[in-house]
């Protein structure tokens, strides 16, 4: 796995959190899901948002890299499916928010293995910011995480059958929770099976609190900045050195 972090300065930090604000306004123009009647892409993104991230059902920074790769990828169709789930901030049940969680694993599991089996010429892409990110990453798990809690284990959906992993190009993570942040919540590290780790890379910007290592805490403003700091096109690159 990859891992990519970034520095700011105060100066940095006032222009990008002007450009994040301003983004909040791409979702009314921009394509967010895939319609289900259309055909095969070349490629097809499947992205989870963030904790009540702002943006529709991809959520801002989940456009931001589309949008990237739709400039990147000259001359290929680029759909997206964003992740069904509800992405909340309902942090003091803990059981609860696993439970969306596992939801949100389970249908981005549905999504690859359906355009796997129906769209075999098709590169897919998963992706996912923050909570997205923990969302995206354990939907390629190869088995329990270690340090799964035993009345997580019943839930756990079924890993994805190994070939469907031939059909994944990339595994594209922005403020992906740091395994600190993960132990801290009482929840197992994010672990990425081995067959999708090797095409994975994660975004983390240095001082952002929920990936860089920090002990539990709620989110400083580092961490809503990955629309506006150079990380989504970053992200739109290495997906197209992996197709």
């Amino acid at each position: 796995m990859e891992c990519t972090v970034r520095t700011m300065n105060a100066r940095s930090l006032a222009r990008f959190m002007c450009a994040a604000i301003a983004a909040v306004a791409l979702p009314m123009s921009l394509p967010t899901q895939s319609a289900s009647a259309a055909p095969c892409s070349d490629i097809e993104v499947v992205f989870a948002r963030g904790t009540v991230e702002p943006g529709g059902p991809l959520g801002i920074t989940g456009i931001a890299f589309t949008e990237s790769l739709r400039l990147a990828a000259i001359g290929k169709s680029v759909s997206t499916y964003a992740v069904n789930y509800p992405a909340s901030a309902n942090f003091a049940d803990r059981l609860g928010l696993a439970h969306e969680v596992l939801d949100g694993i389970k249908d981005a599991q549905a999504r690859v293995q359906f355009i796997a089996a129906t769209c075999p010429g098709t590169k897919i892409v998963i992706g996912g910011y923050s909570q997205g990110a923990v969302v995206a990453g354990f939907a390629t798990m190869a088995g329990p995480p270690p340090g799964t809690p035993p009345e997580y284990l019943q839930y756990l959906p079924t890993p994805m059958p190994a070939e469907v992993a031939s059909h994944v190009a990339a595994v594209v993570l922005y403020a992906k929770p740091s395994d600190r942040f993960m132990t801290d919540a009482g929840a197992p590290p994010i672990v990425l099976g081995p067959q999708y780790a090797a095409k994975s890379i994660n975004f983390c910007i240095a001082g952002d609190n929920i990936c860089n290592g920090a002990p539990l805490a709620q989110p400083n403003a580092l961490h809503v900045l990955y629309v506006a700091n150079g990380d989504a096109p970053a992200g739109a690159g290495f997906t197209m050195s992996h197709l």
